[in-house]
Order: structure tokens, then C-alpha cells, then sequence
């Protein structure tokens, strides 16, 4: 079975802002913050509020996310989680059927 090539790929999308709102608070929940924080070894994280649907691999986009989020997949003060699939359900969100949501970290532990 050979290898499907993508060349382009349009990973854009747009929520409605109720939808937003609600996975937002999701995934700012306290709980849910705290969770992260352990997950990643750091005191505390804060949601940034930047969300993206990851892309095939690609020559153009070698990390599998568009090329404008790559900075923070890079940097040491921030983790890309994917958004749990419950949230997903939760907020009513099923296009994308993904997203990765980028985090700030604050302290080591």
C-alpha cells in the first residue's frame, strides 16, 4: 500500500463563539489546569487561548501543525496538548474532529 503525499493542507477552521467559550472554560478549569501542571512537572499553566487542528506532516509543516504555532512547540514555556475528546463532546465541537490547545508554564517543581 504506497504513501499518500499531502502537499497542502487547509487546517483552518472557525468556532462559533459559544462553542469557544464553552471549550475554554473547559480548558481553563481549575481541575483541569492543576491536572496539566502535574502532567508536565511545573508549579502552575495558564491556557492561552490559542487553539489549532493538527495538519498531515508535510515538508511544509514538519511538526504536523501549521507553521505559525511551530514557536510555541519549540519554546520551553509553553506545552500543545491535544484537547481531550470529552471536551470535544462537552462543548459540541465535531468539526475538526481535533484540536491542540497551547499552554503557558510557569515554574519548575
Amino acid at each position: 500500500m504506497p504513501l499518500k503525499v499531502v502537499h497542502n493542507f487547509d487546517g483552518s477552521f472557525i468556532l462559533e463563539p459559544e462553542l469557544q467559550e464553552t471549550l475554554g472554560k473547559l480548558l481553563a478549569n481549575e481541575s483541569f489546569l492543576n491536572q496539566v501542571a502535574r502532567q508536565l512537572q511545573v508549579k502552575k499553566v495558564e491556557f492561552t487561548k490559542l487553539l489549532f487542528q493538527p495538519v498531515p506532516y508535510s515538508l511544509n509543516t514538519p511538526k504536523g501543525m501549521p507553521s505559525e504555532f511551530e514557536q510555541y512547540y519549540q519554546s520551553d514555556d509553553y506545552a500543545i496538548i491535544n484537547v481531550p475528546p470529552n471536551f470535544m463532546f462537552s462543548a459540541k465541537i465535531f468539526k475538526p474532529s481535533r484540536l491542540c490547545a497551547i499552554y503557558k508554564k510557569f515554574g519548575d517543581e
